[in-house]
């Protein structure tokens, strides 16, 4: 069983990947953390918008109040 092309061009591009570039893999991981800490960073934010438009809600009535605890 010979390579197909497709298999030939999924391991020149994984090869390019890990040797060349940087040439370390540790810069692809380095590169991978700032992502997941930028989209963290993100999620951050949203969550203080959330408290924003939260704390210029109006306030609830005792009916609203007694039909949460239940």
């Amino acid at each position: 069983m010979q390579p197909g092309i497709w298999q030939i061009l999924i391991i020149a591009v994984l090869a390019l990947l890990l040797f060349g570039g940087r040439g370390k893999i540790s810069g692809l991981m380095g590169d991978a953390a700032k992502g997941i800490r930028a989209f963290r960073d993100g999620l951050k934010g949203d969550e203080d918008k959330g408290e924003q438009t939260r704390a210029g809600a109006l306030p609830r009535t005792e009916s609203e109040k007694e039909d949460l605890k239940s």
